[in-house]
């Protein structure tokens, strides 16, 4: 039967550490929500972003439903109609909250939230505790949830930023860390020459099904960049018109552009002749030799006809990344954009029931980004991590990197 992740891997992995990663997951969840105000948690900023509260609660009604209500014997369910607030797009275990409307959610209380975390976390000690884990499927599903947590929590963070952008007082989500100011090395270029390459999780750890089957994949020769693209480099393509010059656009960017007034990247305003940015740390003055942050699909394939470059596929990018000496900015800075669309690989198979519309439902018309970013959790990312958002979105922390 295909899976969600790979069967074998619960089997494998030892039952003591699934348990000690379970729980450090979970406290890491209630850890990101611990800055928060009960008002900050029940807010949503836009309809693509969702309530402190509500990931919460949606991560705790994925192990109630997908684990605990199946196998745990005796399991008392903590309210049945959580099941319609807190389920996202799982079509098979019936209606929900709209997505748009998730903000509306004042009842339940944060303190019910808590509680039924409690309750949840108990029954998983429970589950634990008569030995059940060691058994191939609940191990698979208990690891799936701890993947699907650490997921919610960066959602967490990116949904955080967005209301406190939009708040008039530009509050700060934690405390400014120390910044060594440096310039941004010169743009170099790491050469490929392409061939016949293996793109893919191998079977060793955990991956998602979009990141399966392992297939070969032919690549021409091509050149990524050596570093991510910086805001110095985003305010040159500014001065120099890029937001107001139709030929550097996708036909469907030159539309949102125009249609929702975007003149520079998300959360960029200027102040006194002074571009600011709005960040986890408050406002602050943008550094062009950081990474640009928050741009779409469409605004970095404008950016890269306009630097006469490409964007990179996400099999170069793959390729690029397993390399050796690869740039160390890969990971934890930016998600990157690729020109992929985001589609399944030969011989994809989405899981039967439920648990099956995790990836697969949503193959079609959205992009594939690589890496992971500043708010992913740590050890959540790696090289075959397929993220894919809608073209139009950038409130998650998306960047670039060239390709020639």
């Amino acid at each position: 039967m295909s899976s969600a992740i790979d069967r074998k891997r619960g089997v494998d992995a030892p039952q003591e550490t699934l348990r000690l990663r379970l729980t450090a997951t979970r406290r890491r969840s209630r850890d990101l929500a611990a800055p928060l105000t009960p008002e900050d948690q029940c807010a949503q900023a836009m309809d693509d972003a969702s309530p402190t509260k509500w990931h919460l609660a949606h991560t705790t009604w994925f192990f109630e439903t997908f684990v605990l209500e199946p196998f745990l014997p005796d399991y008392r369910t903590f309210d049945r109609r959580f099941k319609y607030c807190f389920n996202s797009y799982y079509e098979s275990e019936g209606p929900r909250q709209p997505r748009p409307r998730r903000g509306l959610l004042t009842r339940p209380t944060s303190e019910e939230v808590a509680a039924y975390r409690a309750h949840v976390d108990h029954a998983l000690d429970e589950l634990f505790a008569r030995d059940l884990a060691r058994d191939a499927e609940i191990a698979e599903r208990l690891e799936l949830g701890a993947h699907h947590e650490e997921q919610h929590q960066e959602l967490l963070l990116t949904d955080i930023l967005a209301l406190f952008a939009a708040s008039p007082l530009r509050p700060a989500y934690r405390a400014a860390s120390p910044r060594a100011a440096s310039p941004a090395a010169p743009l170099g270029w790491r050469r490929h020459d392409g061939g016949l390459v293996e793109i893919g999780a191998d079977g060793a750890g955990f991956a998602f099904d979009n990141e399966r089957p392992r297939h070969k994949v032919w690549l021409e020769p091509f050149a990524l960049a050596d570093r991510l693209v910086t805001a110095g480099e985003w305010s040159d393509f500014m001065e120099d018109g890029g937001y107001a010059t139709p030929t550097l656009w996708l036909a469907d960017g030159w539309a949102t552009i125009n249609q929702n007034g975007w003149r520079a990247p998300l959360y960029w305003e200027e102040r006194d002749g002074q571009w600011m940015r709005m960040t986890l740390e408050g406002l602050r003055a943008v550094d062009p030799n950081e990474p640009v942050t928050h741009v779409s699909f469409y605004e970095a394939e404008a950016f890269a006809q306009w630097s006469g470059k490409r964007l990179p596929t996400e099999f170069e990018w793959e390729v690029f990344a397993r390399e050796k000496d690869a740039p160390a900015d890969m990971f934890g800075i930016v998600w990157q954009h690729t020109r992929s669309a985001y589609a399944p690989y030969p011989g994809f198979r989405a899981a039967p029931g439920a648990l099956g519309e995790y990836n697969g439902k949503f193959m079609c018309s959205q992009q594939v980004l690589r890496g992971s970013s500043l708010a992913t959790p740590p050890n959540h990312a790696r090289v075959t991590y397929r993220n894919f958002f809608y073209p139009h979105q950038r409130w998650q922390f998306t960047g670039l990197r060239l390709a020639d």
